[in-house]
């Protein structure tokens, strides 16, 4: 261990194997391995210095959580977890070893999709068409142009395609959700109306995704759906899975 500290990855189940030929973060990328607790155990390596959140570190760090994801359940942490040392880790996984248990079995076999709903950029005729209000403020512009009708018009707009995308997201959550093990929202997001993740089992994530896609096909005038998946399943677990510092980010 080096005096950087242990960069802490994921936990699994302890029988597991890692991936042939894994590695980690860092330059050269680091040796993996496994630090054993119980029936549980974190993957981990030697904390490279300087850490910080460059692209091939990003790209290194997910790689492993999806091969990790392939292979069985997994709980993942995000980029740039450190701790001091390999018994802080040990003792962290002593204490809530049943807890991380519980949910490793929840799950297992499953992925994470990551559902994103925002205005549609393309849709102005068809809102004219539908939205009295935005119609009459269009027509009072072309009448009267100056600045102050376009305000109003371009407000007007604004709200309308914004109202529209949150009754088609309301819309997406209730298709989908009967086709997940559980949903869970995601921070707001700039832009969006609409920000969730599913827990899909995944032999059912083709099916969930096309789903998804369908909606978005027959609902492209009204909002824009943005999928991202399959995911190791951030969203579903906990911030406290083990306490460390973030480094790098």
């Amino acid at each position: 261990m080096t005096a950087d500290g242990v960069y802490v990855y994921a936990i699994i189940g302890a029988a597991r194997p890692l991936p042939t030929d894994a590695r980690g973060v860092g330059n050269p990328a680091a040796h993996l391995r496994v630090i054993r607790q119980g029936g549980i155990a974190a993957v981990v390596s030697d904390a490279p210095p300087n850490l910080r959140a460059r692209r091939r570190d990003l790209l290194a760090h997910q790689e492993l959580l999806l091969r990790l994801s392939d292979r069985g359940p997994v709980l993942p942490m995000r980029f740039g977890m450190v701790a001091p040392d390999e018994e802080t880790v040990r003792g962290q996984l002593a204490a809530r070893e049943t807890d991380h248990t519980a949910v490793l079995e929840h799950l297992t076999d499953a992925v994470e999709v990551n559902v994103k709903a925002l205005p549609a950029q393309n849709a102005l005729a068809s809102l004219v068409a539908e939205d009295k209000n935005v119609r009459r403020l269009r027509d009072e512009a072309r009448r009267r142009p100056g600045y102050e009708s376009n305000v109003r018009l371009g407000e007007a707009v604004a709200t309308a395609l914004r109202s529209r995308a949150a009754e088609a997201g309301r819309r997406v959550l209730r298709e989908l959700t009967p086709k997940a093990r559980a949903t869970a929202p995601g921070p707001d997001v700039q832009g969006c109306v609409l920000n969730v993740s599913f827990l899909v089992g995944r032999g059912n994530s083709d099916e969930f995704m096309s789903a998804a896609e369908n909606f978005a096909k027959s609902h492209r005038e009204r909002v824009e759906l943005r999928l991202a998946g399959p995911l190791p399943c951030y969203s579903f677990v906990s911030v406290e899975t083990i306490r460390v510092r973030t480094a790098g980010v």
